[in-house]
């Protein structure tokens, strides 16, 4: 049976086994896991039960991690995700008055569109209309995205009211046990330790328990608190107030962020072809698509692709059993979600610092000394941390692709689709400028 399951995942092929697939798993849920505490938090503003959001993201964090494990057979987890889900509370519902049964039933139209263009092959025409050069500079603007988290959470950069950000005090104990983490990991990275990011942020957490640093009070829950929001959505409300700008957002936002991710991860794992091609990049979008449907049933918001999981391919992830593992992981999580506050800031902090910095590989890509992709490049791997969106990045990457080559000459009439995204996102960005 584990010979049958090894040639189905391609285990000789990736070069990996299933100690490291698991390790790598467990490392991609440790980094994750902070979305099963944040993302009711931000729900229940919109008024939605809370115990029964943690487990609608623990649920449907499982079902789209498993099913991409499965079906894709990549190290690719998934959950709500951020941004929109602050999207679906704080604009839809309290600034909209769209109550949140209304809203699930957008989030639930945005992922049916999903997975007619899936079908129709659209979304794949999209992903190959980009230039590979701008999702070298996707990964790395990720890169950068997810080691400004990871400063952030370990306390070393600040909110400042004259300059935006500032350094933090590294007196402060979450910051100088983040840096003793990142330390370890890198000494452990160093010297080819498997598993040693997953290593570093246990040990990490020992520390700060064992320092009486880690502030944790259990709460309720379980699986029968979802009955509170499982097949609540309104999706005829969602029809008939005409919500079709909030169901654009929502599928325009997650369908960028997905394939900004989806190549951050196959970049970084070894999976693309030479030729620039993802394969099996069909089933991917589909496991996407369904588990945002999923997710709409259950009661969360937009389920997609996270980069953490870049964290569970640095420690050595490269098939589906990574994803796997995750979502079996999310599964536990749904009767011991009052225990995922265990593992504090410090300890996933330096995890997201490490993988953003190995991430930054990619820009090797990027021809710097043409001006018609070095500033395309620039502002996309600028603007993804700098906007805390990875759809703005790549909006105004592809933006300035499309006004350069149309400038210089270089226009090319196979590339009528990529002039017609740039033309979208800048619609996109004028209709939010006037919001």
């Amino acid at each position: 049976m584990l010979k049958k399951l090894e040639a189905y995942f391609e285990f000789a092929r990736l070069g990996t086994n299933w100690r490291t697939e698991i390790l790598a798993g467990a490392t991609t849920f440790v980094t994750m896991a902070y979305i099963v505490l944040v993302n009711p938090a931000i729900l229940a503003d919109a008024g939605v039960p809370e115990q029964a959001v943690t487990a609608a993201t623990c649920i449907s964090a499982a079902f789209g991690s498993i099913l991409m494990g499965i079906v894709a057979r990549y190290p690719i987890a998934l959950a709500p995700g951020m941004g929109l889900n602050a999207y679906f509370t704080y604009t839809v519902c309290l600034k909209m008055h769209v109550p949140w049964q209304t809203a699930l039933g957008a989030v639930f139209l945005s992922g049916v569109i999903f997975l007619a263009i899936t079908a129709l092959g659209i979304r794949q025409m999209i992903l190959r209309a980009i230039p590979h050069q701008l999702y070298a500079a996707v990964a790395g603007g990720i890169g950068l995205f997810i080691a400004f988290i990871g400063f952030q959470h370990a306390g070393l950069v600040v909110g400042d009211p004259h300059t935006l950000v500032s350094m933090g005090s590294v007196r402060n104990p979450t910051a100088y046990l983040a840096l003793l983490g990142l330390i370890l990991m890198v000494a452990l990275e160093i010297r080819k330790v498997k598993g040693s990011i997953l290593i570093g942020v246990l040990a990490v957490t020992g520390i700060a328990w064992a320092m009486h640093l880690v502030h944790w009070t259990p709460s309720a829950g379980g699986i029968h608190a979802l009955a509170a929001t499982a097949f609540k959505l309104d999706i005829r409300g969602a029809v008939n107030t005409g919500l079709l700008e909030i169901i654009f957002v929502f599928f325009f936002v997650d369908l960028f962020d997905n394939l900004g991710t989806l190549v951050a991860v196959t970049k970084r794992a070894g999976l693309i072809q030479s030729d620039h091609s993802i394969p099996r990049l069909n089933r991917i979008l589909f496991a996407d698509a369904t588990a945002t449907v999923f997710g709409s049933f259950t009661g969360t918001s937009t389920v997609t692709s996270y980069v953490e999981s870049t964290a569970g391919v640095a420690a050595g992830g490269r098939s589906g059993v990574t994803a796997i593992v995750t979502g079996l992981l999310f599964l536990c999580a749904i009767v011991a979600a009052p225990f995922i506050g265990i593992v504090p800031p410090a300890a996933t902090a330096p995890a997201l610092i490490l993988v953003g910095c190995l991430m930054l590989a990619a820009i090797n890509e990027i021809q710097w000394n043409d001006p018609l992709v070095a500033v395309p490049a620039f502002l996309t791997l600028v603007l993804i941390p700098l906007t805390y969106s990875i759809a703005n990045g790549l909006g105004f990457g592809i933006i300035a692709w499309a006004v350069l080559h149309l400038l210089a000459p270089r226009v090319r009439r196979q590339d009528w689709l990529l002039y017609l995204i740039a033309a979208l996102f800048l619609a996109r960005f004028i209709y939010l400028g006037t919001n």
